[in-house]
């Protein structure tokens, strides 16, 4: 997910600035939304304008993140965009820690059970690679809406599913809402500057993956309270109305809450000639055919998407494997979740740092030890698994890991293409579902290998398919092992997306913008290399 600004963390409760040094984490997502990238050294404070609650740089993109205030339109799309995000995350795992009641009310078997966590998360893979042109096109207001509202129905329906098969289907469309990062990312790329970005990101997101480990006790404590007056193979049922109408709440407050950008809805900036309609297949065939996006939606797919495989297993493996409650057994795997308060953050963090020491090739480094360790502690859980305050401890760190490695994997996706960055998003954030899909498929659908030895396992094959790091390169900046070339400069390679034509018409100048705003990952010790151009 994305990176932090080079802002302290422990800011985060108050009204957070950009007097410090810039993170350069997430600088848009859209690959045809325009945005500010060349920064000053000393950030500015912004201007008040009138119509304006906070104040804005020159692109009317706010440049503080108060997290406290509700301020029309940044913050404003700030909590409807994280909310938002936090519903489809309570929602998608929400039958997770009803396993052990739902499997015996419908006779599920462990194929079964399986086969439906896959669905959960295998649904929004392609939902993902076409949410950021759904928002270029149409914004992210109407990107939220349409999955909050459309996907509502989907989480009533598992209140009357009476089969495995029905209970598979609605876990799959469920799953389409969590496409939403995507449009969350891009809300708040286009409401706050370069400046803080990265801290605006990585909030956003993190908040919103909370929902991933407060659904593990939020709904075991509403099936509880229903079970009080009715049968338990009714109670769960009646648990799914909350997330349904959390879902109702949220797509109807973003479309009479939120506003596409700071000047405007898109419709009414496209009708005045204030947006370009640029050439979206290009941008599509640009970013599929850059190597690195392939790798890093490999490698994201071993951090995000082991986030959501825990997410699935992590209630029903304490509940099967130490004998608790069904209740107990939720608030303990909530844990794993509720790392996303600081962890995704701090990840984004690091990046940032690693890039002010060492350049890419730190932010590179970072990534890989974070993830790397991320499955060491994969392997440790396994093998405790017959010490329940072992594993617990054990998980907390894991977890800790994974979303530090999400947020450092989105401090190095903004620089993969300027132009493809909305493609190279998708492609990435897709990736998580699709790793999580292929753990599960593999590990956790039969009874081929007892749980903890399916997280055995799945440790060792995050440090294997993690190592696919070193593979990345930047001609201009250079990868874990090698330097860069020392001729090509940034420039050169943001520029080389664009046709001659389009560069005779200007279509090339944000390019060069963010090229300019880029040179801090070369490192401090690196020279400017001799444009060949």
């Amino acid at each position: 997910m994305v990176a932090l600004d080079d802002g302290a963390i422990s800011g985060m409760g108050k009204e957070m600035d950009i007097l410090s040094e810039p993170g350069n984490s997430m600088r848009g997502v859209s690959g045809k939304t325009g945005v500010l990238n060349a920064a000053p050294d000393k950030a500015p404070v912004g201007d008040k304008l009138p119509q304006f609650a906070l104040n804005v740089d020159s692109e009317h993109k706010a440049v503080t993140l108060a997290v406290w205030s509700f301020a029309h339109p940044h913050m404003t799309a700030f909590h409807c965009s994280w909310l938002s995000f936090f519903t489809t995350f309570a929602s998608t795992f929400a039958a997770a820690p009803m396993i052990p009641i739902i499997r015996d009310d419908i006779d599920m078997t462990i194929a079964d059970i399986g086969n439906a966590g896959v669905a959960a998360v295998t649904g929004t893979i392609f939902c993902r690679l076409i949410m950021g042109t759904f928002c270029d096109t149409f914004g992210p207001r109407l990107g939220f809406a349409f999955l909050m509202l459309g996907v509502a129905p989907a989480v009533f329906c598992m209140a009357l599913v009476e089969t495995p098969i029905g209970f598979l289907l609605c876990r799959f469309f469920i799953g389409f809402s969590l496409a939403t990062f995507v449009a969350c990312q891009f809300w708040a790329s286009v409401m706050f500057t370069p400046k803080i970005v990265g801290l605006a990101n990585a909030t956003a997101g993190g908040w919103g993956n909370l929902g991933g480990g407060v659904t593990q006790f939020l709904i075991p404590a509403m099936f509880t309270a229903c079970a009080v007056a009715n049968e338990d193979f009714s109670a769960w049922r009646m648990a799914f109305f909350l997330p349904g109408c959390m879902h109702m709440v949220m797509g109807i407050a973003c479309l009479a809450l939120g506003q596409d950008l700071p000047d405007g809805q898109y419709a009414m900036l496209k009708k005045t000639g204030q947006m370009d309609k640029p050439n979206g297949a290009l941008t599509i065939q640009v970013g599929a055919s850059n190597y690195r996006a392939w790798v890093l939606t490999l490698t994201y797919g071993f951090c995000f998407g082991v986030e959501l495989t825990m997410n699935n297993i992590a209630a029903s493996y304490f509940f099967d494997q130490f004998d608790l409650d069904i209740k107990l057994a939720g608030l303990l795997a909530s844990l794993f979740g509720m790392m996303n308060l600081f962890a995704r953050s701090l990840g984004g963090y690091i990046s940032d740092y690693s890039a002010q020491r060492y350049g890419m090739r730190g932010r590179l480094w970072a990534l890989w030890a974070m993830q790397t360790f991320e499955g060491g502690l994969c392997i440790l859980m396994g093998l405790a698994k017959d010490s329940l305050g072992l594993t617990l401890v054990i998980m907390v760190m894991f977890s800790t890991f994974v979303q530090a490695s999400e947020g450092a994997t989105f401090g190095i996706v903004p620089f993969i293409s300027k132009r493809s960055l909305g493609v190279v998003s998708g492609m990435v954030g897709a990736g998580g579902n699709a790793g999580s899909a292929i753990t599960q498929s593999i590990f956790f659908k039969s009874d081929k290998y007892a749980t903890h030895e399916g997280i055995l396992l799945m440790g060792i094959m995050i440090i294997a398919i993690t190592s696919m790091v070193f593979l990345i390169h930047f001609p201009m900046w250079g990868g874990m092992l090698r330097p860069g070339d020392g001729t090509t400069t940034e420039e050169d390679y943001y520029t080389s997306s664009y046709t001659e034509e389009e560069k005779a018409k200007g279509m090339d100048g944000v390019a060069k913008r963010f090229a300019a705003a880029t040179t801090g990952e070369r490192g401090p010790a690196v020279p400017p290399p001799q444009s060949q151009v």
